[in-house]
C-alpha cells in the first residue's frame, strides 16, 4: 500500500479559532480575548467571537468531515471555557459542549485526537503571572485532569501543547500575538521552562486519570532545515543546525524537543544562554521527560541550508531563487520538509511520527458555479504527501497526517484574510463548501495515499 495500513488520516482546527462563543454559557475570556480588542493588533481589528460558529454548528461541521472521510480529527479545547478562571469551579456548560462534539465524532466514526492547549490561557490566569509564575505547571494540571476525568471514557488520543516556540516567541518576546508583550531572554526562558513542567505534569495527569489506555504525544512547531543536496556532508549540515548549533534563540529544538524526550537541556545550549538560562530545580528533568507514545510534528516550509565549503564545520543558508513558489503568506513551498522532518526527528528521538499540522493559506473564493477551486492546494497536497511517504520507505515511522486545517478560521494575528481549509467559510452567513481539495483529500483517503504521485525530490 502507498502508506501502512494503519496510517492515520486526519484534520485540525483549535478552539479560539472556530468555535466562536466566546462570552457564551459561562465561558471565560482569554488572552486572545484580550488581544483582539487592542486597536490595531490584529488585520482590519478582526477577532474570535464568532469565528466559525463551530460552538453552534459543530454538527454541520462533524458531517462535513464524514463526507470528506476523516478518520481522525484533532480539536482543541478552549481552557477558559472549561474553567472561566483558569482554576477552580467548572464550567459545566463548556464540559458538555465537548461532550457533545466527541459525541458527533464518534457517531460518525471519526477518531478525537484532543490537544489541551493552542494558544488561549485563561485571561485570569495571565493576571497571575502567566507561565512565568511556576504555579502554572499546577495550574495545567489540574485543568487537564478536569478534561481527562470528563472525556477519558471516550478519547484515547491526547497531545498536551501545540506549538510552544510559537506562543512564546510571538506572544512574549516580539508582541505579535497575545498576551502581546516583550520580555528579556531571562524571562523568556524562564516561562519555556514552566511550560515544559507543565506539560510534563500534564502528561501524568492524562495516564493518572484516564478511563481507559491512553496515547499521549506533544505537537511542537518542529524547527527544521533542509540539505541543499543529499550528500552527506550536506545531510550533517542540515542535522547540525536543527540539533548542534546553539545561540539565543527561543525556537531552538534543543529547548523544546531534547529535555521532552532526551531528558536534559543540551549544554551548549545552557552555556549560549548564559546567565539567561532558566533555573533548573531538583526532579524538574525528571518532570519533564515522561514517556510518549509519538512525536507530533507541526512543519510547513523550511529553509536550505549546505555544508560550508573547504571542509569548514557547520552550515549555511542556500537562498531560494527569485519567484520561489510560495504561499500567501509568503511561506515558501517546500515539500521535502516532511521527508527529511520525519526522517530527522524519528532518528534522533526514536518515536513514530504524527505530522500534526502541514497546510498552505491561498486567496481562495466560491467561482461563479457555486464551488472553490483551489488547484494549488491540491498541487500541495500531493508533493507534501508524496515526500512524507518516501520518508517512510527510507525508516521514518509514519504514523498520521492532520492536514491544517478543516476549515478556513481565525488566523491568530492574520485574522479572517488567510484561508488554509480544505472547507470554506463564508463569515457573513457561516455558509460552507467543501473545496476541490477537500474532494482530493476524501480519495486520498480512500486509496490510503494511492492517488498520490511519485515526484523526486528536486520536483521544486
Amino acid at each position: 500500500m502507498p502508506f501502512p495500513k494503519d496510517f492515520t488520516w486526519g484534520a485540525a482546527a483549535a478552539s479560539y479559532q472556530i468555535e466562536g462563543a466566546a462570552r457564551e454559557d459561562g465561558k471565560g475570556l482569554s488572552v486572545w480575548d484580550m488581544f483582539c480588542k487592542k486597536t490595531g493588533t490584529v488585520f482590519q481589528n478582526h477577532n474570535g467571537d464568532v469565528a466559525c460558529d463551530h460552538y453552534h454548528r459543530y454538527r454541520e461541521d462533524t458531517a462535513l468531515m464524514e463526507q470528506i472521510g476523516l478518520q481522525a480529527y484533532r480539536l482543541s479545547i478552549s481552557w477558559p471555557r472549561v474553567l472561566p478562571e483558569g482554576v477552580f469551579a467548572k464550567n459545566e456548560a463548556g464540559l458538555a459542549f465537548y461532550d457533545r462534539l466527541i459525541d458527533s465524532l464518534l457517531e460518525a466514526d471519526i477518531e478525537p485526537y484532543v490537544t489541551l492547549f493552542h494558544w488561549d490561557l485563561p485571561l485570569a490566569l495571565y493576571h497571575r503571572g502567566s507561565w512565568l509564575n511556576r504555579e502554572s505547571s499546577d495550574w495545567f494540571a489540574d485543568y487537564t485532569r478536569v478534561v481527562v476525568e470528563r472525556l477519558s471514557d471516550r478519547v484515547k488520543n491526547w497531545m498536551t501543547f501545540n506549538e510552544p516556540s510559537v506562543f512564546i516567541g510571538t506572544g512574549y518576546q516580539t508582541g505579535v500575538h497575545a498576551p502581546g508583550d516583550k520580555l528579556r531572554f531571562a524571562e523568556l526562558t524562564r516561562a519555556a521552562h514552566n511550560v515544559l513542567i507543565s506539560h510534563g505534569k500534564s502528561v501524568q495527569a492524562i495516564r493518572a486519570y484516564s478511563k481507559q489506555p491512553c496515547r499521549v504525544g506533544y505537537a511542537p512547531a518542529a524547527t527544521g532545515r533542509i540539505p541543499h543536496t543529499d550528500s552527506k556532508a550536506d545531510i550533517a549540515a542540515a542535522k547540525h543546525v536543527m540539533f548542534d548549533s546553539f545561540e539565543k534563540n527561543i525556537s531552538h529544538n534543543g529547548l523544546w524537543l531534547d529535555p521532552v524526550f532526551l531528558g536534559q537541556y543540551p549544554k551548549g545550549l545552557l552555556d549560549a544562554f548564559g546567565e539567561d538560562a532558566p533555573e533548573i530545580r531538583g526532579g524538574d528533568m525528571e518532570t519533564i521527560c515522561q514517556p510518549l507514545d509519538f512525536f507530533g510534528a507541526n512543519i510547513y516550509g523550511w529553509e536550505r541550508v549546505q555544508a560550508k565549503p573547504n571542509g569548514k564545520s557547520g552550515a549555511e543558508r542556500v537562498p531560494y531563487p527569485a519567484g520561489y513558489p510560495s504561499t500567501a503568506l509568503g511561506w515558501p513551498v517546500t515539500p521535502d520538509a516532511l521527508y527529511w522532518g520525519a526522517r530527522f526527528f524519528h532518528e534522533r528521538y526514536q518515536k513514530p511520527i504524527y505530522i500534526t499540522e502541514n497546510g498552505l493559506s491561498l486567496r481562495d473564493l466560491v467561482s461563479v458555479d457555486g464551488k472553490v477551486h483551489d488547484p494549488q492546494r491540491i498541487d500541495f497536497l500531493t508533493r507534501y504527501l508524496a515526500a512524507l511517504r518516501r520518508a517512510g520507505e527510507h525508516g521514518a515511522q509514519i504514523a498520521g497526517y492532520f492536514h491544517w486545517s478543516i476549515l478556513d478560521n481565525f488566523e491568530w494575528a492574520a485574522g479572517y484574510r488567510e484561508r488554509f481549509g480544505l472547507v470554506h467559510v463564508d463569515y457573513r452567513t457561516q455558509h460552507r463548501t467543501v473545496k476541490d481539495s477537500g474532494h482530493f483529500y476524501a480519495e486520498v483517503i480512500r486509496s490510503n495515499g494511492g492517488n498520490i504521485l511519485e515526484l523526486p525530490l528536486t520536483a521544486i
